[in-house]
């Protein structure tokens, strides 16, 4: 659960470098977040009003971890951008937040296990 919080309080911090373990925990508790939100909007019969209020308040952390991952992958953020691109950018996305980090520093900082906890 500490990654979940961790990239809430780093809501907006675009520098740096994510571990897989940091995007990943965070992306399957979000997911598991809003299907309890989809659940509970339809049992209350309020539309979608849960989860989008949801998606909106974690869309900058979720945009933020996934630039670090990349930046772990030694890939600039703006790789982002081809998830535009239907499909086939998304799962290229997904194959680049998958992919090992590198070992070393790199330009976007030293590897996350470096990186000293708060």
């Amino acid at each position: 659960m500490h990654w979940y919080v961790d990239v809430l309080k780093k809501y907006a911090t675009f520098s740096g470098r994510a571990g897989r373990p940091e995007f990943w925990m965070f992306t399957l508790i979000s997911v598991v977040i809003s299907i309890v939100l989809a659940v509970l909007d339809m049992v209350l019969g309020t539309d979608p009003l849960l989860g989008t209020v949801y998606s909106l308040a974690v869309l900058l952390p979720s945009l933020a971890v996934g630039a670090r991952r990349l930046h772990d992958t030694d890939r600039s953020g703006w790789w982002l951008l081809i998830s535009l691109i239907p499909i086939v950018g998304f799962i290229v996305l997904v194959i680049f937040w998958a992919s090992a980090g590198k070992p070393h520093a790199n330009a976007y900082g030293p590897t996350p296990q470096e990186v000293p906890a708060h």
